[in-house]
């Protein structure tokens, strides 16, 4: 089995291991859809009491191009994704990853990973490898070559000897919320992307309660979108502002500040400006950038709005139906079965004007 040194050191290396379980999967996932996968699938496998005991993510995309793999898996900040802005193969996707660090976040999960990889060569055969590292031996990776390859080209990456705080991943509900809100704009931007968790689609719609979009105005006379989605269910990261260029890619996220009266909720900024505020680490800035502020505190102005109307509407609502019980509650038999002909008639008429 060759072996692949990182040209770092083992302590550096080390540090790049440290993610919280859903931003470790975050990770996986943007690396499979940078090889253009048009399907994503995370599993947890859990052990006989219950607890999450390895972690799988695996993908249809192109695969890991072994003839790379020194430069690949043998450097930090040199990942081939730094000169490319979209994907190597036919969908030409917009890239996430630039530093080639996204393969270290597996360590998060377990101490024992395997990209288990298969890609088609030259010839249009297909060869499958397997690429492994074990935490206590940071920068150090394995490579063979396996005699069968697989049906297809993807990669799937194993991660053994789960660490204790994967098991924040059974609650699918909020994992499948938190991983809904982080690739919601992705997902909207390129339609043939998939991405399942224990089976369970992850996808925006399933899990928004409410969709309302904003166009917001600075000094300079620019504009950007604002989108928010409310969310059905609380989660970590929820009630943050997310800065997307013109396709719908983060390019950025910070706290919002705003108090939505618990409703969880994030707030995308989406306008093709934010790409070059980007590529000028201005947007890393945030209210310390002039231009940045400016389009945070615009945001934080409509995002108050919204939630004190949203508030109104929610009082108003609670008076209307109290105000109609009171009254059903006083009216007599016939009365009630009066209106209850009246509303029977008016629905089948507004079904009958749709139609």
């Amino acid at each position: 089995m060759k072996e692949i040194y990182v040209r770092a050191q083992a302590d550096h290396i080390a540090s790049l291991f440290k993610a919280t379980p859903t931003a470790a999967i975050e990770e996986l996932v943007w690396n499979a859809l940078d090889a253009d996968a048009k399907e994503v699938k995370i599993d947890l496998i859990t052990n006989t009491l219950g607890a999450v005991d390895a972690v799988r993510v695996s993908d249809d995309g192109t695969g890991i191009n072994v003839a790379e793999c020194d430069s690949t898996f043998g450097s930090l900040g040199g990942s081939w994704k730094r000169q490319a802005a979209q994907s190597s193969a036919e969908l030409h996707r917009r890239l996430h990853g630039r530093n080639g660090r996204g393969r270290f976040k597996a360590f998060a999960l377990g101490s024992r990973v395997e990209w288990r990889t298969t890609i088609k060569v030259n010839d249009g055969s297909l060869k499958s490898y397997i690429i492994s590292g074990d935490a206590d031996r940071p920068g150090v990776f394995g490579l063979e070559n396996i005699r069968t390859p697989g049906p297809g080209t993807g990669t799937e990456v194993y991660i053994q000897n789960a660490h204790s705080n994967c098991d924040t991943l059974l609650d699918t509900r909020e994992t499948v919320q938190a991983l809904a809100a982080k690739f919601a704009l992705y997902l909207k931007s390129y339609s043939d992307a998939r991405i399942y968790f224990n089976g369970i689609p992850v996808t925006p719609i399933i899990v928004q309660k409410a969709v309302s979009n904003y166009t917001l105005h600075i000094e300079s006379g620019a504009q950007a979108k604002l989108e928010v989605i409310e969310w059905k269910c609380k989660f970590a990261g929820a009630g943050r502002i997310i800065f997307a260029g013109k396709d719908g890619f983060e390019l950025h996220e910070t706290p919002s500040n705003v108090r939505s009266g618990g409703e969880p909720f994030t707030a995308y900024l989406v306008s093709p400006r934010f790409n070059a505020l980007a590529g000028e680490n201005a947007l890393l800035m945030d209210e310390l950038n002039p231009e940045v502020r400016q389009y945070l505190d615009e945001a934080r102005k409509i995002l108050k709005a919204h939630f004190a109307v949203s508030k109104e509407d929610e009082a108003d609502l609670k008076a209307f139906k109290k105000e109609w019980t009171d009254r059903i509650a006083a009216m007599s038999t016939k009365e009630r079965e009066t209106l209850l002909k009246i509303l029977k008639k008016a629905i089948k008429s507004a079904q009958t004007d749709d139609d």
